[in-house]
C-alpha cells in the first residue's frame, strides 16, 4: 500500500530547520563518535600499565597519504573517538604526561568502526613507542552482517570487464546479476544477490547517497573501478544510515587525491581471432571485438589542505548477433552488428577547512550506448543512458558531537529510439510495420518498444550524528529524497504490429497463388492480427520533468533514523517513509481476422 505524498515549500523548509537545530543545538562535554554510509572512524580507550583509565591524553590522528591531523582528548572514561574519516591508512598518536609517546597503525574501512585502542608505558614523552598493527580485524561493535572489498583487492584481482560489483562476489551467500534479467535497457549493468533474493531491489550508494534507478531496479550510474577506494557490502542487520531495502545494500566510496602526485593508465584489447568463438546455432559464426581503457591522476593543489582526483574509462565493443530463422523463409537467416559504448568520468575535490571540519565535491558523468539489440530477429532498437552527479558533503564536530551532511543532485535518462527503419541490411527494414511471422523466428520492421523516454531525478540532503555515552554510542540521523520519475513510451508510433500465424493452408495459398516469391515471401501471408495504439505515449496527464504530462506522481522518501549501539545494549531501528506513484498505461487496440 502506498500514499501520494508531494513535497511543498513548507515542508522542505521545515527539513532545513531540524538539520540546523540538530548541529547547531546538540551539544556536550563526551567525546564524538560517527560512522555512516560515507566513510568509517576510529574509537578507543586509553589505559596505563595497569589497565586503568587515562583522561586527558592528546591524541593526534593523521591520515598518511595527505598529512591531514584530527585532534581529539581522551575524556574521563578514557575513552575518545575521531569523527568522520575517509577510509584509508592512520596513525593514532597518544601522548600523556609521564607517559611515553605511543603511535598505533590504525587501518580505516568504509562504514566501520576501528580499534584505536592505545596502553601507554611509563616514561618521557620523547621516547616513543610504536605498535604494530593488529592482524584481527573483527568488529565486535557493530551488528551488521558485512563485508569491505578493499582498493587492493579492487585493483589486483581480476575482473572480466571491470565492472566492480563483480567482485562482491568475494562475499559468502552474494551472487552477480546481469541488469538485463531486470529490463532489457540494464546493458552493461550488474546489480547483486544477496542470500538467493532477487538483485532488483539491492540498494546503491555512492559516498554516502543514493543512486539506485527506481523505475527497474539496479542502479542508475557505474562507478570507474580505478576510482573506489573501497566499497561495503551489507546482507542483513543493516547500519541505520544506509537507505530503506527489503534485501541488501552496495556502500561505495571514491578515492580522494594526496600529498603526492600520482597517476594511472590501462589498456586492454579483446578480440574473437585470439579468443575462443562464442556459442552460436550450427551455421553461424559470431566475431567480436572489445576496447577497453583509461586513467586515472590525483594529487594536492595545496600541501595538506586541498585535494583533487580525476578518472575517466571507455569501452568500446562490437559483436555480431546470429538470427537463425526456419523454413519457409530460410534464406533470411543472418546476423546483425550489434555495438556497445560506455563512457565513464569523475572528478573529486577535498579541502581540510579545519583541523575539525572536512569537505568534499564530486562530479561524475556517465553514458553508455547499446545499438541495434534487444529485439524480435530484425525488429531491433538502440537503447541509451545518460547520467549526472553532483554530491557535496561535510563532516565536523561540535563539542562533543559529529556531524556528516550530504547533499546530492542526480539526473538520470534513458532512452530507447527505433534502429530499424532507414536501415539498408536489415530485411523488411522500411515497410511501415513490424511483420511478425509466428513459429518462424522472422520478425522485421520498426520496433514496437520505441520510441520511449525514462527520466529520473533526486534532490537528497542527509544528515548523520552520534555521541559516545558511557561504552555506549549513541547515533541518529534523517534524510530527505525527492525523487520524480515517469517516462514517454508511443508503442507502435513507427507501424502497427501484422502477424500472420504461418499455417499450413497459408502456406499452401501462398506457394501456388500469383504471388512473386510464393511461399519463401512473408508479404505473401494475410494478416491474422493487426495491433495498432493510440499513440499518446504517456503514463499520466502530471507536469514534471520538464514535460507537460509525462512523468509519474512525485515520490518523497523521508527516513528518521534513531539507534543506540554499544557493549551492552541492543540495537533498535525506527524508518518512516512515505512515497507514492501512479500510472495509467496508454491503450492498445488490436484487430483480428476471423475465418470466413
Amino acid at each position: 500500500m502506498s500514499s501520494n505524498f508531494t513535497p511543498s515549500v513548507r515542508s522542505a523548509g521545515t527539513f532545513v530547520a531540524f538539520v540546523l537545530a540538530i548541529t547547531f543545538l546538540l551539544s556536550s562535554t563526551l567525546l564524538l563518535a560517527q560512522t555512516t554510509v560515507g566513510n568509517g572512524s576510529i574509537q578507543g580507550t586509553v589505559t596505563d600499565p595497569s589497565g586503568a583509565v587515562v583522561s586527558g591524553a592528546k591524541i593526534t590522528i593523521t591520515e598518511k597519504s595527505k598529512g591531514s591531523a584530527t585532534h581529539v582528548t581522551s575524556d574521563s572514561r578514557g575513552t575518545y573517538s575521531s569523527g568522520a574519516l575517509i577510509p584509508g591508512s592512520y596513525v593514532v598518536r597518544v601522548e600523556g604526561a609521564g607517559f611515553k609517546t605511543t603511535e598505533v597503525p590504525v587501518n580505516v574501512q568504509v562504514g566501520n568502526t576501528a580499534n584505536g585502542n592505545a596502553k601507554l608505558e611509563l616514561g618521557q614523552a620523547s621516547q616513543i613507542v610504536e605498535v604494530e598493527a593488529s592482524t584481527v580485524s573483527v568488529n565486535t561493535e557493530q551488528a551488521t552482517v558485512q563485508g569491505v572489498i578493499t582498493e587492493n583487492q579492487i585493483a589486483n584481482l581480476p575482473v572480466n570487464g571491470r565492472n566492480f560489483l563483480d567482485l562482491a562476489q568475494l562475499e559468502p551467500g552474494v551472487q552477480i546479476q546481469d541488469g538485463q534479467n531486470f529490463d532489457p535497457t540494464k546493458a552493461g549493468y550488474s546489480s547483486i544477490s544477496f542470500g538467493g533474493r532477487f538483485g532488483r531491489t539491492a540498494r546503491i550508494e555512492v559516498d554516502g547517497v543514493d543512486v539506485s534507478d527506481e523505475t527497474v531496479g539496479t542502479t542508475t550510474t557505474d562507478v570507474p573501478s580505478s576510482a573506489i577506494q573501497e566499497f561495503q557490502i551489507s546482507q542483513s542487520s543493516l547500519d541505520m544510515s544506509t537507505e530503506l531495502t527489503s534485501s541488501g545494500a552496495v556502500n561505495v566510496t571514491t578515492k580522494s587525491g594526496s600529498n603526492a602526485f600520482h597517476g594511472d593508465a590501462f589498456g586492454a584489447f579483446r578480440d574473437s581471432a585470439f579468443a575462443a568463438a562464442l556459442p552460436t546455432p550450427v551455421g553461424f559464426s559470431a566475431p567480436f571485438q572489445r576496447s577497453q581503457y583509461g586513467g586515472d591522476f590525483g594529487g594536492a593543489l595545496i600541501k595538506n589542505k586541498l585535494f583533487f582526483f580525476l578518472d575517466g574509462e571507455r569501452t568500446i565493443q562490437h559483436t555480431s548477433v546470429p538470427v537463425p530463422i526456419s523454413a519457409p523463409f530460410s534464406q533470411f537467416s543472418g546476423t546483425f552488428s550489434d555495438a556497445f559504448h560506455e563512457g565513464n568520468l569523475l572528478g573529486r575535490l577535498d579541502y581540510q577547512v579545519t583541523k575539525n571540519v572536512r569537505a568534499f565535491f564530486r562530479f561524475s558523468d556517465f553514458q553508455n550506448l547499446l545499438g541495434a539489440t534487444f529485439g524480435y530477429g530484425y525488429s531491433l532498437y538502440d537503447n541509451k543512458d545518460i547520467t549526472r552527479n553532483f554530491v557535496g558533503g561535510v563532516d565536523f564536530n561540535t563539542g562533543s558531537f559529529s556531524h556528516a551532511i550530504r547533499f546530492s543532485y542526480l539526473k538520470f535518462q534513458n532512452q530507447i529510439i527505433d534502429a530499424t527503419t532507414g536501415s539498408t541490411t536489415l530485411p523488411f527494414a522500411n515497410i511501415g510495420a513490424e511483420i511478425f511471422m509466428g513459429g518462424t523466428g522472422l520478425v522485421a520492421g520498426p520496433n514496437l518498444l520505441a520510441p520511449q523516454s525514462t527520466p529520473q531525478s533526486d534532490h537528497q540532503i542527509k544528515y548523520d550524528g552520534s555521541k559516545i555515552l558511557g561504552s555506549h554510542v549513541i547515533r541518529y540521523g534523517v534524510g530527505f529524497n525527492h525523487i520524480q520519475g515517469g517516462g514517454f513510451a508511443s508503442f507502435f508510433k513507427n507501424g502497427p504490429q501484422v502477424a500472420s500465424a504461418v499455417s499450413t493452408s497459408e502456406q499452401l495459398a501462398a506457394a501456388t497463388g500469383p504471388f512473386p516469391g510464393g511461399a519463401s515471401n512473408p508479404l505473401n501471408y494475410p494478416a491474422d492480427s493487426v495491433t495498432v495504439a493510440n499513440g499518446l505515449g504517456f503514463s499520466t496527464t502530471k507536469a514534471a520533468l520538464g514535460s507537460r504530462r509525462a512523468a509519474l506522481d512525485p515520490t518523497t522518501g523521508f527516513c528518521s533514523t534513531w539507534e543506540t549501539t554499544g557493549r551492552l545494549s541492543q540495537t533498535s531501528h525506527l524508518h518512516t517513509a512515505f512515497d507514492g506513484c501512479a500510472t495509467r498505461a496508454a491503450p492498445t487496440a488490436s484487430i483480428r481476422r476471423f475465418p470466413g
